[in-house]
């Protein structure tokens, strides 16, 4: 699996920008469904059995990253905005990665003023000189769409990397249909979405077309185990965290008990998530519609919008396995 998570992690895909990572899973799930599709917006979705209470999986192919906007005309240096919600106080020294692979370094005007002062956006720029054969021109024009670069790193159960939010979610996904192997009582439609870092906007209109009697998200949430972390009862190596609430989201008690008594038949170790700030795909998906009862299974990182997001492999087994057991056995919310 370990394998699979790195390909994900290092594969490009800024929102609005998901063609690769959509290849890299459509490759890896081509013998794992029973049907497979790709709608107007991009979203990658996947059938496994039919005729069964309808489920709906989302797990967003998006990560955070970022679009050069201006070429200062002397320096060539690139100003730019954000793709999703960037860290302004891990900007400075970060690399970045374009589609063609050229790497940029993000510099900051006054770099002395930034260790005490979180600087405004404007004040950044991405430095891609080439080198004293550079004939003046910038290797990357305006326009040009860009993610944060770092490759995979473990250490001993942690994996460490850029875009864990929520390629790891992904990695879930594809395990879970994996562990299938094509037969479940339900018909379940395991979505790969897109755009979700700039607002849920391939959740909504997948869940349209599918029209699922039952939703869960599959995605990262934060931990309270960090030095004066806000006070939350998740943490890393906890187990798959059971989501109660979010900014976006209330889970039907007939969603959070039809997981937590799955959890508890099958022996696995969750933890109740309690979140407030951020939310997820579920989100997007309740409310198409008449309305879709929607939950999440989330993997508990630390670092979220860095590069160096952090889970813990057994977190990702427990989620792996609570799926799995959810959709081996009829998707019937307890009354």
């Amino acid at each position: 699996m370990n394998d699979l998570i790195k390909r994900l992690v290092e594969a490009w895909g800024p929102s609005g920008y998901e063609h690769q990572v959509r290849a890299l899973i459509q490759a890896e799930v081509a013998d794992l469904a029973d049907e497979i599709s790709t709608d107007p917006l991009g979203n990658l979705i996947c059938r496994v059995g039919s005729g069964g209470p309808k489920v709906m999986i989302a797990a967003h192919m998006d990560e955070i990253g970022l679009m050069t906007m201006f070429a200062e005309p002397q320096s060539g240096y690139l100003r730019f905005a954000g793709i999703g919600g960037l860290l302004q106080n891990t900007l400075m020294g970060s690399r970045v990665r374009f589609e063609d692979g050229t790497i940029g370094v993000i510099g900051v005007e006054d770099p002395a003023s930034a260790r005490t002062n979180n600087p405004d956006l404007t004040q950044f720029f991405i430095d891609v000189s080439s080198g004293a054969s550079a004939n003046g021109a910038p290797a990357i024009q305006p326009g040009s769409p860009a993610t944060f670069w770092r490759p995979l790193e473990a250490r001993g159960t942690r994996l460490i990397a850029k875009s864990m939010d929520d390629r790891i979610g992904c990695a879930v996904a594809i395990e879970t249909m994996r562990q299938l192997a094509k037969q479940t009582p339900n018909e379940v439609y395991f979505v790969f979405t897109v755009q979700e870092e700039v607002g849920l906007r391939g959740a909504r209109p997948s869940a349209y077309s599918i029209d699922p009697d039952i939703a869960i998200a599959l995605d990262v949430t934060l931990t309270g185990d960090l030095l004066r972390a806000s006070k939350m009862a998740v943490k890393l190596g906890g187990g798959a965290a059971i989501k109660l609430h979010d900014n976006g989201l209330v889970v039907p008690p007939a969603i959070r008990d039809w997981m937590v008594a799955r959890a508890e038949a099958d022996g696995i170790p969750y933890q109740l998530e309690l979140l407030t700030g951020g939310t997820t795909d579920a989100a997007g998906v309740q409310t198409t519609r008449a309305g879709v009862p929607s939950g999440c299974i989330s993997i508990p990182c630390r670092f979220l919008h860095t590069t160096s997001e952090t889970v813990d492999v057994a977190d990702v087994e427990a989620c792996i396995r609570l799926l799995t057991g959810l959709l081996r056995h009829p998707a019937t919310l307890p009354n």
